[in-house]
Order: C-alpha cells, then sequence, then structure tokens
C-alpha cells in the first residue's frame, strides 16, 4: 500500500485549518492534512510582500525550510477588498484596527468606515492566495474569489473574520446566516482549493 503523503498547513489559526481539511477531505486517499504544530509550529515571518500571492508564498517558504521528508505545504492568504475604499482592507484585512486587532475590532472598524456609504455602493469581494510548495521546493499557485456586498450592519453567528457583514452575490444574508454548507460551496478559499483539488487529483 502506498505512503500517503502529508500536506502541512502554513497557519497557527484554527478556524483556517479546520476549514481547509474538510475543503480538502476529496483527497485523503492521497494526502493527510496537518496544522503547522505537527512540525513544531509556524514559523515567525514578515508578510511584507504587496499582495495576496506574495504573501502566501513567504508562509509557504517559511514552514517549507522546517519540514523533513516528503512533505507538502500549503499556505494561504486571503482578505477582504472594498471597491469603494480602494481595496482595503486587502492585505492588512487580519490587522485593520491595528496590530493584534480581533475579528471584532476589524469588523466593527470597517462598518464605522463605510456607515455613510449607500447600500449601493459597498460591492466587495474575498479573494484567497493558496501557494503549493513540493517536497522539493517547486511552488505553484492559485486563486479564488467570491463577489458580494458589505452589509449595514453584522448578521449571524457562524465563520470568523468579516462573514458577519459579507452578503455574497445572488444571496440575500450575510456568511454568517448561511452556514457552513453554503460557504464551503461559493467562498474564496472554496473557489481556491477547487482548483488546487484539480491540480493534486492529477499527481
Amino acid at each position: 500500500m502506498a505512503t500517503i503523503a502529508k500536506i502541512v498547513l502554513a497557519t497557527g489559526n484554527a478556524h483556517k485549518v479546520e476549514e481547509m481539511t474538510s475543503l480538502l477531505q476529496s483527497l485523503s486517499d492521497k494526502f493527510q492534512i496537518v496544522g503547522a504544530d505537527a512540525v513544531g509550529g509556524m514559523p515567525e515571518v514578515e508578510e511584507n510582500a504587496d499582495n495576496f500571492e506574495g504573501n502566501a508564498l513567504i508562509k509557504a517558504q517559511a514552514l517549507h525550510s522546517i519540514t523533513t521528508g516528503q512533505m507538502w505545504v500549503l499556505a494561504d492568504d486571503s482578505g477582504l477588498e472594498v471597491d469603494v475604499l480602494a481595496g482595503a482592507p486587502g492585505i492588512y484585512s487580519a490587522r485593520f484596527a491595528g496590530s493584534g486587532s480581533s475579528d471584532k475590532d476589524n469588523l466593527d472598524k470597517l462598518l464605522k468606515v463605510l456607515e455613510k456609504i449607500p447600500d449601493g455602493k459597498r460591492s466587495a469581494r474575498f479573494v484567497c492566495a493558496l501557494s503549493l510548495m513540493e517536497p522539493g521546493g517547486k511552488s505553484y499557485q492559485f486563486r479564488g474569489e467570491c463577489h458580494g456586498r458589505i452589509l449595514m450592519e453584522a448578521q449571524g453567528n457562524s465563520g470568523f473574520g468579516y462573514d458577519p457583514v459579507f452578503c455574497p452575490d445572488g444571496y440575500s444574508q450575510s456568511i454568517a446566516v448561511l452556514g457552513v454548507s453554503v460557504k464551503e460551496q461559493i467562498s474564496h478559499r472554496a473557489r481556491a482549493i477547487a482548483a488546487l483539488r484539480a491540480f493534486l487529483g492529477d499527481q
């Protein structure tokens, strides 16, 4: 029986590990998905690229440097881009309200900044960039986007981050109301991982 290779996720975010493990479930006959804790934890990195793809690659390279054997590494960099804010918070989504800010801090700041912007001008998108690195160090990039708008106020308790204020196109409720089953079909991360799954399915 062939040995199942490991894909190590370059994140210390438990929400992302849970979500990505679920999305990659169809590859379980080929790959075992583990978090960075399995190799001693995610190294400290300075995410100083000016786009999601660059930051994902920085994280993938950092984790790859401490893996051994036939381990693949998968890094994600994602965030929210609001059109009326010229793409902000973008790569700063996780620290929009400042270093060490919580999800609620960031969400509250976004609603405050947009409080005078009418519903018709609140278009936005979630973006996910994935960087997959082979054991030998070759890397591949995958991208997914989910378009929608920012609601006037938060709604729902499912999900994390900006989910309570983001309403995807074709829906009338936030992702936090729509729940996990819908999110796993339409989210930016789901779409990026669909491209990744297609690639790895051919390996």
